[in-house]
């Protein structure tokens, strides 16, 4: 599936909708060029996750936690950009975090990917003479809660 992303609120409109269908054991793998709009996304998926507050870049500290009840959900946003091999993402504890929780994840392909999981929504973000867009691929738990075709 592909989303235009004109505007900011087309990138709000997109993060309501997935985090209306996020559940525990998700991840939703960002990817896409520096400034494409990963961090963005993410900052308006856990703000319509009822998050107030603000939502530092876990660029340096690899992964923030947010858990309820500031959040509907507990979730793990990780920035897997400075990680050098993917056997760090196990080093850091990764699995660890992930239990009982959704994840959203920057520069998946740094931590080995995730596209495997049946809970993963991968987002590539490409730039346009509009804006961005966002082509969207759902896993089959994705598929089965709503029409990310």
């Amino acid at each position: 599936m592909i989303v235009d992303l004109p505007n900011h609120a087309a990138s709000v409109a997109l993060a309501r909708r997935i985090a209306e269908d996020l559940r525990a054991g998700d991840v939703v793998a960002l990817s896409g060029g520096l400034g494409a709009g990963k961090t963005t996304l993410a900052r308006a998926i856990i703000a319509a996750l009822g998050y107030e507050g603000e939502v530092p870049s876990p660029s340096f500290a690899i992964i923030e936690m947010y858990d309820p009840p500031t959040v509907r959900l507990s979730l793990v946003h990780a920035d897997f950009y400075r990680l050098e091999d993917p056997a760090e993402a196990d080093e850091i504890g990764l699995d660890d975090y992930r239990q009982g929780a959704a994840m959203l994840a920057e520069w998946p392909d740094h931590a080995g990917g995730f596209t495997h999981e049946p809970g993963c929504l991968s987002i590539l973000f490409e730039s346009t003479e509009k804006g961005r867009r966002a082509i969207v691929t759902a896993g089959r738990d994705w598929l089965e809660r709503a029409s990310w075709t």
